[in-house]
C-alpha cells in the first residue's frame, strides 16, 4: 500500500498527538470523500441536465451552488459553446445573485457588476475534454470545481458552497474566470480569509435578525457586507503590518 506523508503545523501536530487522533484514518476518510466528489465532477455529462440530475450527481453541492452551475450551463448552451468554461461558471455565480460568494467579493472591494462587465469582454471558450456526444466542463472549469472541493475539504465543510467555488475559480490558473478575478484584485489568501469572515458575519447577522438574513434584500446584503468587513478588518491590519515589517527587512 503506497504511503502518503501528511505535514502539520507544529502546534496542530502537538495537539493531535496529545489527543491521540487517528490521523491515518481521518485522512483516509477525507481523501475518499474528496475523490468521490472529484470523480463525480469529471464524469458529469451536462447535456439535458435538470436540477434533479445535478442533485444526484453532485449531492454535496449546495442548492445555490447547483443553481449557479445550472445557470452557467445554460449560458454556455445559449452561446453554443463546445464546453462549459470557467467563465460560464463565474457568470452563473453572478446571475444567481444571492450567494455568499458575491458578499465575499464586495467585502474585498470587488463589485460583482464590475466582474460581470469585465467577463463580458472576454472570450469564454476554453479547452474542453475528450470529445463525445455530451457537453462537459472545460479543462479549467473542471479544475476549478475540483479546487472548490479541495477548499471545502480544507475548511472541514461537508458541503461545497458558492464561496468554495469562488475560491476554486480564483485558484485555477488557466481559465478566463480566474484571470478576470485576479485582474480585479482577487487574491486567494485574502479571499479565503474573507470567506471565513463572511461565514462568521452571516452567523452573527442571522443571530441578530434571523428573518432578514434569509430575505435576500438589498438592506440585508449591505448589512452582511458590513459584518464581513468588520470581521475582516483585524486580518487585513495584521497582513498590512506583516507587509510593512517585510518591507523594512528588505530595505535594511
Amino acid at each position: 500500500m503506497p504511503k502518503i506523508n501528511v505535514y502539520l503545523p507544529d502546534e496542530l501536530a502537538e495537539a493531535v498527538k496529545e489527543a491521540g487522533v487517528p490521523v491515518s484514518a481521518v485522512c483516509q476518510r477525507a481523501l475518499e470523500q474528496a475523490v468521490r466528489r472529484v470523480t463525480a465532477i469529471r464524469e458529469t455529462a451536462l447535456s439535458d441536465l435538470d436540477d434533479a440530475d445535478l442533485a444526484v450527481r453532485l449531492p454535496h453541492f449546495t442548492a445555490r451552488t447547483r443553481a449557479a452551475l445550472k445557470l452557467g450551463i445554460e449560458q454556455a448552451q445559449a452561446a453554443e459553446a463546445p464546453a462549459v468554461g470557467s467563465g460560464h461558471l463565474l457568470g452563473g455565480l453572478l446571475t444567481e445573485g444571492g450567494n455568499l460568494a458575491l458578499h465575499v467579493l464586495r467585502a474585498v472591494e470587488i463589485e460583482p457588476d464590475r466582474v460581470g462587465r469585465e467577463l463580458a469582454r472576454q472570450p469564454l471558450t476554453e479547452a474542453g475534454v475528450a470529445a463525445d456526444a455530451s457537453q462537459r466542463f472545460s479543462g479549467p472549469a473542471s479544475n476549478a470545481l475540483e479546487l472548490a472541493v479541495t477548499e471545502a475539504t480544507a475548511f472541514g465543510h461537508n458541503y461545497v458552497g458558492c464561496e468554495h467555488l469562488l475560491l476554486g475559480l480564483i485558484a485555477e490558473p488557466e481559465g478566463t474566470a480566474g484571470q478576470v478575478l485576479r485582474s480585479l484584485g482577487a487574491e486567494l489568501r485574502l479571499t479565503r480569509r474573507a470567506v471565513v469572515a463572511a461565514l462568521a458575519g452571516y452567523v452573527h447577522l442571522r443571530a441578530q435578525t434571523p428573518q432578514a438574513a434569509d430575505s435576500g434584500t438589498t438592506e440585508t446584503a449591505a448589512a452582511l457586507a458590513a459584518a464581513v468587513r468588520q470581521e475582516l478588518q483585524p486580518i487585513v491590519r495584521r497582513i498590512e503590518r506583516l507587509e510593512e515589517r517585510a518591507g523594512v527587512v528588505t530595505e535594511s
